[in-house]
């Protein structure tokens, strides 16, 4: 399956099924992260829940602090 992850096409294993897998993908841990999915924002409790299929569009967003 292929997915647009922040303006990139990115091919996916077979064992990613939803929001949540593809944020373990790509290791992101934090609780602090904003996902955009097909071009809305996605609460955090339907990250779990919600399905991905080729061709959607996912933005993730984390903010860094520093100085």
């Amino acid at each position: 399956m292929q997915l647009n992850i922040n303006g990139n096409m990115t091919d996916m294993p077979e064992t990613v099924k939803t929001v949540s897998d593809v944020k373990q993908y790509f290791h992101i841990s934090s609780t602090v992260v904003i996902v955009e999915y097909n071009g809305d924002i996605l609460n955090k409790d339907r990250h779990e829940k919600q399905e991905v299929r080729s061709g959607d569009k996912i933005e993730l967003v984390q903010f860094v602090g520093g100085g």
